[in-house]
């Protein structure tokens, strides 16, 4: 383990979140999310919620300035979201931005485009959620 990041960072996400460039996408799915499916780089943060995941992941991740940097999956119609998944993931984030919202299929087409998948144990409805990555301020 290092000093600074959450033990929910995997040595794995780590390097894959260091090699990540600017406007890289990264998928957190939930648990039942075919990640195998849409993307051959693929992660498993078994056990872990999707917003303990996001919030061991932002401090080490600046979002993109320039586009919407937070996406989730819209529901099916006549589906109903869980506005609580949304609130859980913001707090996490600490994120008070726009969240763009796309059709389940749009998504899947992103998760292809992705540069990579974390799975999650999150088992909330449309629990999926895209990060883009921004430039990291020099200190």
């Amino acid at each position: 383990m290092l000093k600074g990041i959450s033990h929910v960072v995997s040595p794995e996400l780590l390097k894959t979140l260091a090699e990540m460039g600017h406007g890289d996408e990264i998928v957190i799915s939930d648990a039942h999310f075919p990640a195998h499916t849409f993307n051959e780089r693929v992660m498993r943060a078994d056990g872990v919620g999707a917003d303990r995941l996001l919030a061991g992941i932002i401090p080490l991740l600046e979002l993109d300035a320039y586009a919407t940097p937070v996406v989730m999956m819209a529901p099916v119609p006549g589906d109903e979201l869980d506005p609580d998944v949304e609130r859980r993931y913001r707090a996490a984030l600490g994120y008070e931005g726009e969240i763009e919202r796309v059709e389940r299929f749009a998504f899947y087409e992103r998760a292809k485009r992705a540069y990579a998948v974390v799975v999650s144990g999150e088992t909330a409805k449309y629990g999926n959620v895209i990060l883009k990555k921004g430039v990291t301020p020099i200190m």
